[in-house]
């Protein structure tokens, strides 16, 4: 149960102690003030839940410490203790902010009765945040997998940002996603009723861009023998995804910036603007920073784009995630391809968790697949998955000469170069030697190698 924590502002010290002793006893935190400056620092040098403040004190009236503690803290309930039951004076600190008002001598039950309400609110106001908390998570729609510390906070970032208006720059490497953070950011927005349009800028020539961009009239160019609405125009109400940003030239990020700055566009060809209301949101696997730093790309842009920035962790550093993710392929790419595949043996799903991934989401998709198609079990092996072929192989070892090795050597130099291609791992290298790990335990105690 939460204790909560009351101060008493009052400069009758008798009154005050008697205060505390009470409802110390009510199960309450109890701090004293003996004046309204006191109280006014105290507040200001930690939290409280409640304040009582007398209105009748030396150095700092009741009135001037509420209108203080108030401008502090708003939310700060303050009940008000007077002995001039003045209605006046009532009406006027409850207008400034005051909670309530007691008149003294304080009826105890009342006193009781009004903390108890004050706390009840507050308890109703913390669940109340709660539920819309939970109910705004439950609404909160993507298609992003993954139950890991970094994905969690990805997703409570992009649930934070999403129903705001801010443009928005994802950053990721090839492969992590960044498509369907961007849709998540769209559709979990307030503008998730109208079109969320996408260009690739790195696919357009940059003599097509800005047609693609903002639209262009007939006759403009070469080959454009009828009017043409642009991504802008198409995206008007809501949002943009600018994809590969980093590939944009730096005469068509000056158009760019110009148009997220005065929010309008002027199709090729044409001398008029047209007003739209779009959402940007950008996306690279390029250092943005870095290229503003070397004027590869535009410092003023950059800031316009980057209002929040969105990182999202390759597939290497989460790896707990990739079960998931593999199963949630393999389901699919088996109704895909009319499998009736099951799962992964333990071997195969180990060599998934191992591996670095250098495509990331997108490599682990394209091997799954793979493996779907060429499995010749229900169960996806080692050898099913399509990035074994690129994984790097050590050398094969020279060959020796053991006609004057004894067959006790031989076998130490067996186990201890099995153990370090396993790179340590004891049970990796029993299953490799094809003994149990109790034995190689027992073997590496005979080499001195037990620690």
């Amino acid at each position: 149960m939460t204790k909560y924590s009351i101060l008493v502002v009052d400069d009758d010290a008798a009154h005050a102690r008697m205060l505390s002793t009470l409802m110390k006893d009510w199960g309450y935190e109890i701090h004293l003030a003996d004046d309204g400056d006191v109280g006014v620092d105290m507040v200001k040098a930690r939290a409280f839940d409640l304040v009582l403040l007398d209105m009748k004190m030396v150095k700092m009236s009741g009135m001037e410490a509420l209108v203080q503690i108030h401008g502090y803290n708003p939310s700060l309930p303050v009940i008000i203790m007077t002995a001039y039951s003045s209605v006046d004076t009532a009406v006027e600190a409850l207008k400034i902010g005051a909670y309530d008002y007691l008149t003294k001598p304080l009826d105890f039950d009342k006193l009781k009765l009004t903390i108890h309400r004050v706390f009840e609110r507050i308890h109703l106001k913390t669940e109340n945040r709660s539920l819309k908390d939970q109910l705004a998570r439950e609404k909160f729609r993507h298609n992003i997998l993954g139950k890991s510390p970094a994905m969690a906070a990805l997703l409570d970032t992009i649930n934070m940002v999403a129903p705001t208006d801010a443009n928005v720059l994802v950053n990721g490497e090839s492969g992590t996603g960044k498509e369907l953070v961007s849709a998540a950011l769209h559709y979990n927005s307030m503008r998730k009723a109208a079109p969320y349009v996408r260009i690739n800028c790195a696919a357009i020539t940059e003599t097509l861009l800005e047609s693609e961009l903002f639209g262009h009239e007939r006759g403009a160019f070469t080959g454009a023998d009828k009017k043409r609405k642009g991504k802008f125009l198409l995206a008007d109400k809501g949002s943009i995804l600018l994809d590969e940003i980093g590939e944009m030239s730096l005469a068509m990020q000056a158009k760019l910036l110009r148009v997220i700055q005065e929010k309008e566009i002027t199709p090729v060809g044409s001398d008029r603007t047209i007003a739209v209301d779009v959402r940007v949101i950008a996306a690279t696997n390029r250092d943005l920073t870095a290229m503003a730093a070397e004027k590869t790309f535009r410092e003023d842009l950059y800031y316009r784009l980057n209002v929040v920035r969105i990182d999202i962790p390759p597939l290497r550093q989460r790896p707990e995630d990739i079960p998931e993710l593999a199963l949630h392929f393999l389901e699919d790419f088996s109704k895909k391809n009319k499998r009736d595949i099951r799962g992964f043996t333990p071997n195969a799903m180990d060599t998934l968790i191992r591996y670095a991934w250098p495509g990331n989401v997108r490599e682990l998709m394209n091997a799954v697949e793979r493996g779907v198609v060429l499995a010749r079990t229900d169960y996806i092996r080692r050898t099913d998955l399509a990035f074994i072929e690129t994984e790097e192989t050590d050398p094969p070892p020279a060959e020796q000469d053991l006609s004057n090795i004894s067959l006790s050597k031989v076998e130490e130099k067996a186990i201890l170069s099995t153990l370090a291609a396993a790179e340590g791992n004891k049970s990796e290298a029993a299953r490799r030697l094809g003994i149990t790990r109790k034995t190689l335990l027992n073997k590496l105690k005979q080499y001195g190698q037990n620690d």
